[in-house]
């Protein structure tokens, strides 16, 4: 896998129900990891899902996530539109070119779950995240 682009999906605390019902809808596989499995355990909303990823066949992914505790999450705005794959260059490129004039909301760096990370507001205000798996974000890291 190159680059992927897909839907991701943003719930107010009902994401696993809602991929689980497009799970039934679309076949495939699901996989959900929660707040508390990269953070505090027994915290406040530990049990929601900070990530959740469908694929069915070979051209249907969507991704979801529950708002996190403490933001509030606002219906209308609850799509954003994901870069994900293991060709660094070419994701630090759309990084660049989305993120300028816009607003950068999570800067592209490594995250605990250990790829590379950004969220930003494109000048339009679509919001993208971008996302270089493990190896590649390690690999290409300046020192």
């Amino acid at each position: 896998m190159a680059v992927r682009l897909n839907p991701y999906l943003s719930f107010a605390g009902d994401a696993r129900a809602a991929m689980e019902f497009y799970q039934g809808v679309f076949g495939g596989e699901l996989s959900v990891s929660t707040f508390g499995e990269f953070g505090e355990p027994d915290a406040p909303g530990a049990d929601g899902v900070m990530h959740a990823q469908l694929e069915a066949g070979d051209t249907l992914v969507l991704m979801a996530a529950d708002t996190p505790p403490g933001m509030e999450h606002q219906p209308g705005t609850n799509v954003a539109l994901s870069l994900s794959g293991d060709d660094a260059e070419t994701l630090r490129g759309y990084w660049t070119a989305l993120s300028a004039d816009g607003e950068i909301q999570v800067p592209l760096e490594m995250q605990m779950w250990g790829d590379e990370f950004g969220q930003c507001v494109d000048r339009f205000g679509i919001v993208w995240m971008v996302n270089i798996a493990g190896e590649q974000a390690e690999s290409t890291e300046q020192p």
